[in-house]
């Protein structure tokens, strides 16, 4: 029988004082053993961290969304390691991430860190409306941070997956309500070498990461086209999602040519250096392949259940 996990939201959005203090401890540490994992024990590079920073202390009525690909279950918290510390100590301006219920919360041990972690259970294949997500655009609305990973999850092979509507719904939602979002999409490669997707799922060290951080997606124009042409809701999370999507895969294109040029710039041996090349043109071919091929605009009758 799946845990209940029908105690959680409620909780999130009625925390009390025992529960704030508990889940800025748990954040707090979590964010400091990332740092160590990412920054100490492995090496990253962090391109235009600049856009990171200034968007995670952007003023406090304005709401921010990142999404990012997602390689390893390591990537959050893993991602936000690259922060300094003084962010990482103040839980208030830490992420919400939307986490897989049968995965992060199948007892109350589990359901407990991860909630207290600031995670949000989302039941996959559940739609765009439900408690997850209704939480996350209220968060939205408050001007806080919340994390998205659009392909819905761990995408082991590193193939093009069509995203699922539930980053557009958070878009439109918290447009509608008078605060769109800063979007800011962000590619990492190598997290899935820190924690591997084959057992034993350990956390490893000496490895080699890369963050590139995008600028913000400008998304005004597009949403005020939509307001003005009179777009369903369907119409308008699927073109939000869509330019989401090739906008992150722009940056999924300048991440590998700043990956290749930095693993030939490191003059290191071929065989530590063999992988990131090939998994940079691997990649390459396969968005050049992709991009060329006429985008699929059929709205499977199943599209709008997926997050």
């Amino acid at each position: 029988m799946a845990y209940d996990i029908g105690w959680i939201i409620p909780r999130l959005r009625n925390p009390g004082r025992l529960w704030y203090c508990a889940s800025s401890i748990t954040v707090a540490v979590v964010g400091l053993f990332s740092k160590l994992i990412v920054e100490f024990l492995n090496k990253t590079t962090v391109y235009n961290r600049e856009a990171l920073l200034r968007a995670v202390q952007r003023p406090p009525d304005v709401p921010l969304l990142t999404v990012s690909n997602h390689h390893s279950c390591f990537d959050d918290p893993g991602l936000w390691g690259v922060l300094d510390t003084g962010t990482l100590l103040r839980g208030a301006r830490m992420r919400w991430s939307l986490a897989a219920h049968d995965i992060c919360f199948t007892n109350a041990l589990h359901s407990a860190f991860f909630a207290l972690g600031k995670c949000v259970p989302v039941v996959r294949g559940a739609g765009v409306y439900q408690p997850a997500m209704d939480f996350c655009v209220e968060r939205l609305e408050r001007g806080e941070w919340v994390h998205i990973f659009p392909e819905g999850r761990v995408n082991v092979e590193k193939e093009r997956i069509r995203f699922k509507w539930g980053v557009g719904r958070l878009v439109a939602d918290s447009a509608a309500r008078g605060c769109a979002p800063v979007v800011l999409p962000v590619w990492h490669e190598g997290m899935d070498r820190v924690l591997p997707n084959t057992e034993p799922y350990r956390l490893r060290c000496r490895n080699r990461l890369y963050l590139a951080v995008g600028e913000p997606i400008r998304l005004h124009a597009l949403l005020d086209k939509l307001k003005t042409a009179n777009a369903t809701e369907e119409e308008t999370r699927r073109a939000i999602t869509e330019r989401i999507q090739d906008e992150l895969l722009k940056l999924r294109e300048h991440a590998h040519a700043l990956i290749r040029r930095a693993v030939g710039a490191d003059a290191a041996p071929p065989e530590r250096n063999h992988n990131s090349c090939a998994a940079a043109d691997r990649h390459g071919a396969d968005s050049r392949a992709a991009d060329s091929r006429p985008a699929d605009r059929r709205a499977d009758s199943h599209a709008d259940r997926d997050l």
